[in-house]
């Protein structure tokens, strides 16, 4: 099995985790604004803990998007610079997918609405179908940044839905449909590194490894600019 290392700076939430033969160990801190100094630290605690090397990892991932362009931009920074170094391979995991498996690990749902605040009134959003037990998701609605109003109930298959992150502080925003499909949610999570190593192992096997140079942060705002234009 691969000894894999995630790092994730896409909100006020600051974790590192390692996976090493199956085992998981993991560090997760709500720290705005301080990413660039708790990240290396926590790595250096994590692998002292697990009695690991650096040179011991045959990979490493991050939060690459959507979230904080200043967050994104720092853990994609600090694990490029650790991957050229290694000379490692990168995965690049969603930060909405991550969520969407923390929210379904810890509330043991199964239908997922991983929603960050944008700022702008806006939402960063998606939905997933959620096996936590082998940690596959389906996608169900592809990332997007969008009003809440912009929602619509078709979108969400009929199903009965959990809401997870930032994003369902605007949930008095959405339509009375799109409201009724989403019947409970926890708008304090944050992604956790723990749940992105697990899915980063899942990219590896896939063979979604990229080199150092082509791990890039996935801002959507960017992209729909681009299309718009």
């Amino acid at each position: 099995m691969s000894t894999l290392l995630a790092l994730d700076a896409s909100s006020s939430a600051c974790s590192v985790a390692l996976w090493h033969r199956g085992t998981i160990l993991g560090e997760h801190v709500i720290a705005p604004r301080e990413h660039t100094q708790r990240l290396m630290p926590m790595v250096d605690r994590l692998m002292s803990e697990a009695g690991l090397s650096l040179s011991q990892l045959d990979a490493l991932a991050y939060g690459r998007g959507p979230g904080s362009f200043t967050g994104i931009r720092i853990a994609a920074g600090t694990v490029q610079g650790l991957a050229y170094g290694l000379d490692r391979p990168i995965v690049p995991v969603s930060t909405l997918e991550t969520l969407a498996l923390g929210a379904a690990r810890q509330h043991g749902v199964t239908h997922v609405v991983p929603a960050f605040d944008a700022r702008m009134n806006e939402l960063y959003v998606a939905a997933f179908e959620v096996n936590v037990k082998t940690y596959q998701l389906r996608c169900c609605l592809e990332e997007r940044v969008c009003a809440p109003q912009a929602l619509e109930a078709a979108m969400f298959e009929g199903t009965r839905w959990f809401g997870a992150g930032s994003g369902w502080t605007l949930r008095e925003r959405l339509s009375l449909e799109v409201a009724q499909c989403v019947i409970d949610d926890n708008n304090t999570l944050e992604p956790d590194a723990r749940d992105m190593v697990c899915l980063a192992q899942k990219g590896l096997d896939a063979g979604n490894a990229v080199a150092p140079h082509e791990a890039t942060p996935i801002y959507l705002r960017d992209q729909v600019a681009s299309r718009r234009h």
